[in-house]
Formats: C-alpha cells, structure tokens, sequence
C-alpha cells in the first residue's frame, strides 16, 4: 500500500515509518520538519495547515496518524488545534480522497482517571475524565477518530505505553538527566507497577494494527511490552544502562500530587523554559499502578511483542556505551 506516517520525526513515527517500509509498502512522512527515515519520501507541514494535510493524504491508501502535541505544559488552544483539529483536518481529507484506512495512534492516558489500573484491557476514551490538556485532547481526537468509522473508512486506535529506548527525548532522556543531577526521586515506595514498550515493540504493533485495521476496524487497542515492572525497578534499569545513579530521594505520593497541581497554576501564568519539574498527571502516573491485559491485544492483532525489558535494557546501555549513535 502506498501509506502516510504523520509524525515521523519523532522516536516512535520513524520507527513506524521504517516498520512499515520495511513490511514492502510505500511510505510518505508529515510533519514540520525531515524526518531522517531512509527510503521514505518527506511532505513537510503542519497538522494545524488543512490545505498541507490534504496534499499529503492525496494519493495515498492508508494513514497511521502519529503527529500531535506532546507537552506536560502549553496553552490549550494549541493542543486542541493540533490534537483535536488535526485529527478532524486529516480525516476530511482521507474521506476527500478516498483514502479508506486510517491506524490513529493514541496514548493510555486517554482513559486514566488518576486512580490505579490493574490488568485493565483498553477503557473507552474520556475526555472529561482524562489529566492534562495533552490527554484530555488525544482523548477527544480518538474519539473523533473511531467516531468516523464505517464502510468507507476503517479506522483503529491503539494505544502505546511508556514508548522508551535508544534515542528517546522523552521519558529516558528526562530520567537520566534528573537523576545525573540527583533530581529524581520516587513517590511513595517506587512499588506501584507500571507497564511500558521498548520502542521497537510499538513500531511492530502499529505496524501490525495497519495491517489488520479492516478486521478490527472501531477498536482501541493498549500496547505494553506486557512486563509489568515497580516504577522503582524500571527507574534502575535505565539509569544503569545510563551509567547514572539510580534513585534515592523518596517524596510522599500526596506531597508530589500536591506540588504538582502548585506547578500547574505557577506554569499557567510563567511558563518555564522546559517542561515543568512536576504537574498532577506527572504524579499520578508515578505513584499509581498502571498495567493492561495485552491479551484481546495481541489476539487481534495477531502481534507479540518480540524485545523484552530486559534485552531493551542491555540496547539501551550498548547505545550509551557506544557514545549514543544516532537511531
């Protein structure tokens, strides 16, 4: 199939992008910039441009929609735009040019609730219920998404978790910086379980999703390497591979919940420089098992994860160890 990655220059959409090329189809990327997948070709724009998206979606035969604002932190128009207007904007145009496929890759946080969730399958997106402007919106987006839904368009949402790996911007490279600084602490006991996916893990499902959307089409899907670790012992993991010392502060769940909703109404009048140290959402996550049942997942995706914790952990140290080549 000829197929349009949106967000490619990201860690997880050029893996995706490079997953899917590699499976034998032609692959176009979308995003603002190039996104330095070989063998790809680039259409540069902005999910927030409905004129870009439709020449981008023009021709093709099937879209895995990546692209999105990610950020603890921003205003909240522009996330509605891009999370929620995109996802409208990309969809009008697949529907323009009879464009019949479309794998919408979402997040977990679309369906948490700040409480616990132990052995879950995918809950439906909420977003009235869900944390933070990131969530609240890529919970409105999917529900759009899978709304669209019908004979002429199958669409399927799934839902990485904690995506990590050699050349992640994201969660490792923000735990091996704060605790280089002695900046990272647990909340509570570091016990609480959560899953996660070694990024080439999440490539093969997204990847596996595109090629059964027809069968499973007005499903969401959770991706997890379905290896639930203590937030304490995933923590550990990377920051050995790192070559930086693990965790030692300790900062009590409530204090850290509290803070974080202090940091929120400080960031909302002066934004920082970065993201903020802490948020509620942030807080939560840290603080409260989150961990899925993979197996309605992996059945019908007919997709099992093939890189363990364990076996990322040691990729992930040979990349530090080699002077973090590029990915």
């Amino acid at each position: 199939m000829r197929v349009l990655v949106t967000g490619a220059s990201g860690l997880l959409g050029g893996a995706v992008a490079r997953a899917i090329a590699a499976a034998g189809h032609e692959v176009t990327t979308f995003q603002r910039r190039p996104s330095g997948v070989t063998g790809v070709r680039d259409a540069l724009g902005s999910m927030t441009d409905p004129a870009a998206v439709a020449a981008a979606v023009e021709g093709q035969e099937a879209v895995v929609h990546l692209a999105a604002k990610v950020s603890l932190a921003g205003a909240p128009a522009e996330f509605e735009a891009v999370n929620v207007g995109g996802t409208r904007s990309l969809i009008a145009a697949m529907r323009a040019s009879s464009v019949h496929r479309l794998v919408f890759v979402s997040s977990p946080s679309v369906a948490h609730a700040g409480s616990s969730i132990v052995g879950d399958d995918a809950a439906p997106a909420s977003p009235s219920r869900a944390r933070g402007h990131y969530a609240r919106t890529k919970a409105a987006a999917e529900l759009v998404a899978l709304q669209a839904a019908g004979d002429d368009l199958r669409v399927v949402a799934v839902r990485p978790h904690l995506v990590w790996g050699p050349g992640d911007t994201q969660l490792v490279a923000r735990i091996v910086d704060r605790a280089r600084s002695d900046r990272l602490p647990l909340l509570g006991h570091g016990a609480a379980l959560i899953d996660s996916i070694y990024v080439d893990n999440a490539a093969s499902g997204i990847a596996a999703a595109l090629e059964r959307v027809d069968a499973v089409s007005g499903g969401a899907y959770v991706l997890t390497n379905g290896e639930p670790r203590t937030v304490a012992d995933l923590m550990a993991g990377i920051c050995l591979a790192a070559g930086v010392p693990a965790p030692r502060l300790r900062v009590p769940a409530g204090v850290a919940r509290g803070a974080g909703s202090l940091v929120e109404r400080v960031w909302a009048v002066r934004p920082g420089a970065d993201e903020p140290p802490m948020t509620r959402f942030l807080a939560e996550q840290l603080s409260t098992a989150h961990w899925f049942d993979q197996r309605r997942t992996q059945h019908d995706l007919q997709w099992t994860p093939a890189v363990g914790v364990d076996e990322g952990l040691r990729r992930l140290a040979a990349w530090y160890a080699a002077g973090q080549p590029a990915v």
